[in-house]
Parts: structure tokens; sequence; C-alpha cells
């Protein structure tokens, strides 16, 4: 064996059943997770927080580059500033200020059985924004210069794990994604090569929260997935 390389983990010795078992009980539990648009602002520790970051920079990634940046934030000054960058760009998405669109009707359309509009609380209401960002440019030791590769695929699997982690530990889960969203290196003091992906907003769901009933939708399997 090349001394670059390390034996492979040991995995649990499980009889078939039991594997079945534990994969349907995870699926059991994702199955429930729900997008939720209204929090309360009770506390969430900062240890959650970490933990489920932590588990999102496990995800697979091109070259082991690890090319994300995941900023927590929970300071009202800095959430009251990401709402207002977010809301105004929204605006101009639905055309709230009696401007046209940007969005196309088929798009707004695609968008009204879920009842948004560009009214963004839950932005300073939530405990807890963790903005992620792609890394175009680092490698592993963050030189801001090193070329990353599968950037998008990479952050996509880690933004999943964070939101699965999140989930498992009990707390609701939003993704916000908001166009465009440079605003968000400006407020979160990020370097140019970092491209903002996405903020996931985690919290407690408020009392009377609910579920469009559109987003209870979904494919069957035989409609997701392909045999061969």
């Amino acid at each position: 064996m090349s001394d670059k390389h390390l034996p492979y983990p040991p995995m649990p010795q499980l009889a078939d059943g039991e594997r079945v078992q534990r994969a349907r009980d995870i699926f059991e539990r994702l199955k429930t997770r729900r997008s939720c648009r209204d929090f309360t602002d009770a506390p969430v520790p900062r240890e959650i927080i970490e933990y489920a970051i932590r588990a999102a920079g496990t995800a697979p990634n091109g070259a082991n580059h690890q090319p994300w940046h995941f900023v927590a934030v929970s300071s009202p000054e800095t959430k009251r500033a990401i709402r207002k960058a977010a809301e105004a760009e929204e605006r101009k998405f639905y055309g709230a200020d009696g401007d046209k669109p940007k969005a196309s009707q088929e798009w707004l359309g695609a968008l009204d059985p879920i009842g948004t509009d560009a009214a963004k609380p839950f932005l300073e209401t939530a405990p807890w924004l963790i903005v992620c960002f792609a890394q175009r440019t680092g490698g592993i030791e963050e030189d801001g210069k090193t070329q990353n590769y599968y950037v998008n695929e990479s952050v996509g699997l880690a933004c999943g794990m964070l939101i699965a982690t999140l989930h498992e530990a009990g707390l609701a889960t939003l993704t916000h994604t908001p166009s465009p969203m440079g605003f968000l290196r400006d407020i979160c003091g990020r370097p140019t090569h970092e491209k903002p992906l996405m903020i996931v907003v985690a919290g407690h769901p408020a009392d009377g929260a609910t579920v469009p009933a559109h987003a209870l939708k979904k494919k069957k399997l035989e409609q997701i997935a392909s045999w061969l």
C-alpha cells in the first residue's frame, strides 16, 4: 500500500435486514423535513450550528479542495442588513414596486402555489442565518489562487448535509436564494473569489406556521429512479 493512502475506515458489520432498516429509518426522518417561512426568535445553541457546519465540511468534493465557507450569522444588526438588501432584490424580482418583474410570468406562476412574495421577515426573526459561499479558487490551503474543481456540485452536496444535520437536530430550515446575491459577500466581509450560493435559515417554527399543500406533492420512486 502506498504511504500516501490509508486503510478505508471500518464500516459497521450489519446484516442486510439491518442495513435496510437503517436506510428506512433515515428516510422516514428526512421525509418530514419541510421548508419553514415562519420562525420564532427562540435561541438555538451555537454548538448545534457548529456541528452542522462540521458535518457539511465532510461532504465529498472536487480534489478535496473543500471549496466552501459558511458564515453563521446571529447578530441582529447583520441579519437586519441582510433582510433589507434581500428584500430590495426580491421587490425587483416580483415587481412589488410597480415596475416590470424581473421574473417571467411562467416563473411567478410556478411560485404562486408556494405563496411567496417580496417580504422576507424570517431573515431577521430566525436565530441563525448560515450564508453558504462557494470558493472558485483557493485550494485546501485557501491561498485564493489555486483552481478549485466541481465547485457548485461540491458546495451543493455540503449544503444538503448541512440541512440534513439541522433537521436531525430538530430544527426547521429554509433555503433562500435572492438574486443577485453579491450583497451577501459585502455584508459578510468575504473575498471576491467567493460566490454566495444560498442562505440556510435555521431555528424553531413559530406557532401556527404552515406548509403549502403543494410542497407535500413528491414524485414517486418510479419517477425519480431507473433500474438498469
